[in-house]
């Protein structure tokens, strides 16, 4: 069965390449309702190397231009990127509901964390830290050598690749937060947009070209492809012309970027969202005064969205006894009421049951939700296992894409220390503890440190707010560089790089480093933050 939403069809099921629109030669793509069944006009046909050629060449002859923008006039352009994308919020909320099976209140927020990232690097810029700007100045008395005068700014590293998500059709896709944190950066971008939600991410395509034209900026600033992963991806990421890429989801498609980017003559940074499974932590006293209530909670955050976030808590550890016992007793009922819910895709669908079936294997079973008729639907899953079997076993530890979690019950709290500090990398760890649990808790954190980007106390890890302290990011396998963060303001450094200028005439500093401070904005000089 196929459909035509009304409300979209101004979609062409084409590319936009430097704002033309292109039709792929290769095979057709559709959107599929994972709610209903229906597969959604139109077609998108992929494309070829010859597309992401064009592409990158316009990028690459956009760079000069784009980069050479004032902040101000960058932070405008970000700034009609979410008013085009507000013009628009109807049909793009109607075609990404369809697209993905999620409600429409989930994706009206998106909308909003879409618009609202876009906005935080329009301020990013204006604030001016981003440039991270020192100036040492010159000391031609200095003994026993004179110091020359030297200064430091940060600079666009070039066009950039961007993977649009599955699971977030809007806030990790398009117009997400690597495309708005490296236009902020001063980096042409070339989309690759995700087979889940094409209608979706043309929609924003167009808003983006759009505001580069109002903007009168180059074409090339923005394009947005379609195309086969291991094909199309790994073309657009080995071009010569890209110099970074941002890319969100499974593990397996981030490490062949990574090892792609690397094996290039010229190596570039492949900054990669993948797995996590989001550790959280039960103490004594918290679980005492309050399991059962926990338990629920639990059970609300694993369910949400399908488990269908990279924040899903796919993993609960804490010391056997009475408490543990209520908060097992109250997930499990709040899980056999749980209605089932479709994920985005057949496929992912398949994975997830495919996963759920392995844990089978390896663990006892707590509860599962209601089923559901259709292939896409997600029939959530709890299992229990102790800790002794779980440090052994690889399969306990995988990723469950979706509403699978479980639940590590540890001898003491050593025994949940040496958990804490044997697990893989992770986006989150999340801690739940009285005023009586501080000490352990105390012990507890400098382990977490060394494992996650976000330590979260008494709340569930999904749900990441988009500010200027948040990192999502982690050691591997939660990233392939655990210096970043992909949501939040630093995410603009991934695609920036300093360089120093030494004895540069005064006429040709850039502004962000020249004498008097024409940008107004914080930077070191002389090893003082001034504003002067």
């Amino acid at each position: 069965m196929t459909a035509t939403l009304p409300e979209t069809t101004g979609i062409t099921g084409q590319m936009i390449i430097a704002g033309a629109h292109v039709r792929g030669s290769g095979q057709p793509v559709r959107a599929f309702n994972p709610a209903t069944g229906e597969t959604l006009e139109p077609a998108y046909h992929y494309g070829d190397s010859s597309h992401v050629d064009a592409a990158c060449s316009a990028a690459a002859e956009a760079f000069a231009a784009y980069r050479a923008t004032t902040a101000e006039q960058r932070a405008q352009f970000l700034e009609a990127i979410a008013a085009n994308i507000e013009a628009v919020k109807d049909a793009i909320i109607a075609r990404a509901t369809a697209e993905s099976g999620l409600p429409t209140a989930r994706i009206t927020g998106e909308v909003g964390r879409t618009t609202g990232q876009l906005r935080l690097f329009a301020g990013v810029l204006r604030e001016g830290s981003w440039n991270h700007a020192v100036i040492d100045p010159a000391q031609p008395d200095r003994q026993p050598a004179p110091r020359p005068d030297i200064r430091q700014r940060s600079i666009a590293l070039g066009p950039v690749a961007v993977f649009g998500a599955s699971n977030f059709p809007l806030a990790f896709s398009v117009a997400g937060g690597d495309t708005a944190s490296a236009l902020a950066a001063g980096c042409p971008v070339v989309v690759k947009g995700h087979d889940a939600h094409p209608g979706t991410s043309e929609l924003v395509g167009r808003a983006v070209t759009d505001a580069v034209a109002a903007a009168g900026l180059p074409a090339g600033t923005f394009s947005l492809l379609f195309g086969d992963g291991p094909d199309l991806g790994t073309t657009l990421v080995t071009d010569p012309r890209i110099k970074a890429v941002g890319f969100t989801g499974s593990r397996s498609g981030g490490t062949a970027l990574v090892a792609a980017a690397a094996a290039r003559p010229e190596p570039i940074p492949v900054y990669a969202e993948m797995s996590s499974i989001n550790p959280v932590f039960l103490l004594d006293g918290a679980l005492a005064t309050r399991g059962a209530q926990l338990g629920e909670a639990f059970v609300a955050s694993l369910t949400m969205g399908s488990g269908q976030f990279c924040t899903n808590p796919g993993l609960v550890i804490a010391v056997d006894g009475p408490g543990l016992d209520g908060f097992v007793a109250a997930a499990r009922d709040a899980l056999t009421g749980s209605p089932a819910t479709p994920m985005l895709t057949p496929g992912i669908a398949r994975s997830y049951a495919t996963g759920v079936d392995a844990l089978t294997q390896h663990a006892e079973l707590v509860g599962r939700g209601q089923p559901g008729d259709s292939e896409c639907a997600c029939h959530a899953a709890l299992f229990t296992t102790d800790a002794a079997t779980f440090l052994k076993s690889e399969a306990l530890q995988a990723e469950v894409f979706g509403s699978s979690s479980l639940i590590v019950r540890c001898k003491d709290a050593a025994e949940m220390r040496t958990v804490a500090s044997t697990i893989e990398g992770q986006l989150t760890a999340t801690v739940h503890a009285d005023e009586s649990d501080y000490a352990s808790a105390g012990e507890l954190l400098p382990l977490l440190e060394l494992k996650a980007g976000r330590i979260l106390f008494d709340g569930w890890p999904t749900g990441v707010e988009v500010g200027h302290a948040m990192v999502h990011g982690g050691p591997y396998p939660a990233t392939s560089d655990s210096r970043t963060t992909s949501v939040g303001a630093r995410a603009i450094e991934r695609f920036l790089r300093p360089v120093s200028y030494q004895n540069v005439p005064k006429a040709l500093l850039p502004s962000a480093i020249a004498d008097g401070n024409p940008d107004k904005i914080w930077r070191r000089v002389d090893g003082q933050l001034t504003h002067d």
